[in-house]
């Protein structure tokens, strides 16, 4: 896997090139950059500082964001079916519309997403905190809510999830089944 590096990237994205494909990516700072529509399938991007990026219609596809900065960032639309996201920090991301089948969101901090209409069937959001998370007309089914933290988040329909007696609800409460 090529490395690149922040600036070569933006120098590239700035010259018309989208497909960044496959490249070693990891701890780059990215602060506010504009990378719409980028091509990142297969990428490692673990440990980039990514806050207040626009990735709006990006392709992230089974891309490794492990431990990545990006709260804040505009995410929507984008493709983030199979990407793992454990650790990451997307805090107040927008991810309207995303494609996030399969995702690992494990202890990730989801506090205050926009995750209206996303698709997170089949994820992984154990122990992942989604406090205050709009998760409206979002898909959950199958996914694994085990240790999820829920509270106060809004719109969440359950249907077809998996959680446990950990899974903390909107209403701060716990359930004693292993189903929501």
């Amino acid at each position: 896997m090529q490395k690149v590096n922040s600036e070569e990237l933006l120098k590239q994205y700035a010259n018309g090139q989208r497909n960044f494909e496959y490249l070693d990516l990891s701890e780059n700072n990215w602060f506010e950059a504009n990378l719409r529509g980028a091509n990142f399938t297969g990428s490692n991007l673990s440990k980039v500082y990514l806050p207040y990026a626009n990735l709006s219609q990006a392709s992230l596809r089974q891309t490794k964001l492990i431990q990545a900065e990006l709260s804040d960032a505009k995410l929507g639309q984008s493709d983030l079916s199979h990407a793992d996201l454990s650790g990451a920090n997307l805090c107040r991301a927008n991810l309207r519309n995303a494609a996030l089948r399969g995702a690992n969101l494990a202890g990730a901090n989801l506090t205050k997403v926009d995750f209206s209409n996303a698709d997170l069937s089949d994820s992984n959001l154990s122990d992942a905190d989604l406090t205050g998370a709009n998760l409206y007309k979002a898909k959950l089914s199958h996914a694994n809510l085990t240790g999820a933290n829920f509270f106060r988040a809004t719109r969440v329909d359950f249907t077809d999830a998996y959680g446990d007696e950990t899974t903390i609800y909107p209403d701060g409460y716990r359930r004693n089944d292993d189903s929501v």
